[in-house]
């Protein structure tokens, strides 16, 4: 389209110049004493177009012999400009194949091209010449980092950190810098260094996925339980992980928090740090009050009911946690019904009449589960009511999949017959204990 417009603007000029000197019969006469000069207007109009378009390629020629010098820079400086591309191309694409000796020689290739300068902190030479500068200390830094010489490595990412400072156009380098420091710090597992490296990003920059991802490897690190669940909560909100890795990835981390517990009170706030979700998994809530069971003032006789005020504050407070999970026991599979029963077997001594009712209406509304005839039968035994114990248990010993459960409702029938003054069914329930206990025993790896 663009030719057709200039084709028609040349045919106008030729039509506009023919209508002109066509029929142009004017004279043009120039007097110059004693002199008279007389000459057609169309040679006139013909000769000022000429001294203009030899005056015009007259200016041109010398303006482009001046600029020679600096055409001849510009295309050295492109043409290093070129090779330097090329090295860094070569020295990411050699770290990518795992080719780590070849990426080092390819970073001093383009380290040498910019060495060509001056000054290092010059920039006008090779535009951006600082970043150039850093990026390719950084991949030589990785590719040492891969070989594992890490007095190299130092110095390469020193040299990085130092060409960031200059030019305005180092700030994104410097993160992606300090970003590759904490992840070298964390696989070589030195944790002083990536904390240092990880205080020194930027407020914005440490919002990013990459170094939350980072900060979790750091927490994790440290053993800081409670960071690292707060960050791996905040990737998940942000979709860092799919569904399945991140409760497999919290579930692993509150863990490991509990296993770091070394009182009550450390479980409490580990367990305040949770969210909504989380207070409902059966096997966070169960793991929990289990760990708070085992920390929690051991002062406290199961027969008698007598707890000091500790220990029956912990109790309290496992029960609490565990009702959202106790009114969903019907929809949970037998592993978990399993595991949460033993866990409310913990927490029955000295039950309130709340929970006594709780549990017995549990097992009203699903008369046919072991499990629950069991725990009913237990909490029935620890209250002094024998018949419902020995009905209850009764029932449940012939339902029971668990060896170990099996063994402790024989037991209890055992201690209720021999309070009754029955020592045949007494003999016979103790029987029955101990060969459920040597078939647990041998069964057991």
């Amino acid at each position: 389209m663009k030719t057709v417009f200039w084709f028609v603007g040349l045919f106008a000029v030729a039509v506009a110049l023919a209508l002109l000197m066509g029929q142009n019969s004017a004279t043009v006469t120039l007097f110059w004493l004693p002199y008279r000069v007389d000459m057609s207007f169309n040679l006139v109009l013909a000769g000022g177009l000429l001294v203009f378009v030899l005056g015009y390629v007259g200016l041109r020629s010398m303006d482009n012999l001046k600029s020679l010098p600096r055409r001849a820079a510009q295309w050295r400086l492109a043409r290093r400009e070129r090779i330097l591309k090329a090295a860094l191309l070569d020295a990411l694409s050699h770290q990518m194949a795992g080719r780590f000796v070849r990426a080092r020689s390819a970073t001093r290739e383009a380290l040498d091209q910019l060495s060509l300068d001056a000054s290092p902190s010059d920039d006008e030479a090779v535009p951006g010449q600082s970043r150039w500068r850093a990026m390719a200390h950084l991949l030589a830094a990785e590719a040492a980092h891969s070989l594992r010489d890490q007095p190299v490595r130092d110095r390469e990412f020193a040299l990085a950190l130092t060409a960031t400072a200059h030019g305005s156009d180092g700030g994104v380098v410097r993160e992606g810098a300090l970003l590759r420091a904490i992840r070298w710090a964390v696989e070589d597992r030195d944790l002083q260094a990536a904390t240092h490296w990880l205080a020194q990003l930027p407020q914005g920059a440490s919002r990013r996925t990459l170094a939350l991802r980072l900060k979790l490897r750091v927490a994790r690190l440290a053993q800081d339980h409670t960071t690292a669940l707060d960050t791996a909560r905040l990737l998940a909100k942000h979709g860092a992980f799919s569904a399945p890795a991140s409760r497999s990835l919290l579930r692993g981390l509150f863990m490991d928090g509990l296993r770091a517990c070394h009182d009550a009170d450390q479980v409490a706030r580990l367990w305040r740090g949770t969210d909504a979700r989380d207070r409902t998994d059966p096997e966070l809530v169960v793991a929990a009050v289990k760990r708070l069971h085992q920390l929690s003032p051991a002062e406290f006789d199961t027969d008698t009911g007598a707890e000091d005020g500790d220990h029956a504050r912990a109790l309290a407070m496992g029960r609490e946690w565990l009702a959202p999970v106790w009114d969903n026991y019907p929809t949970l599979s037998h592993h978990q019904q399993e595991q949460l029963v033993r866990a409310m077997q913990s927490l029955v001594g000295g039950v309130e009449g709340a929970w006594l009712a709780r549990i017995e209406g549990m097992q009203r509304s699903h008369p046919a589960d072991p499990l629950l005839q069991y725990l009913a039968g237990d909490v029935f035994y620890r209250q002094q009511l024998w018949g419902k114990a020995q009905a209850l248990l009764g029932q449940a010993v012939r339902g029971l999949r668990s060896e170990d459960l099996r063994v402790h409702a024989w037991v209890r029938l055992a201690e209720l017959a021999e309070q009754r003054g029955d020592a045949a069914t007494a003999l016979s329930a103790w029987r029955e204990a101990a060969v459920r206990r040597n078939l647990q025993t041998e069964d057991a790896p």
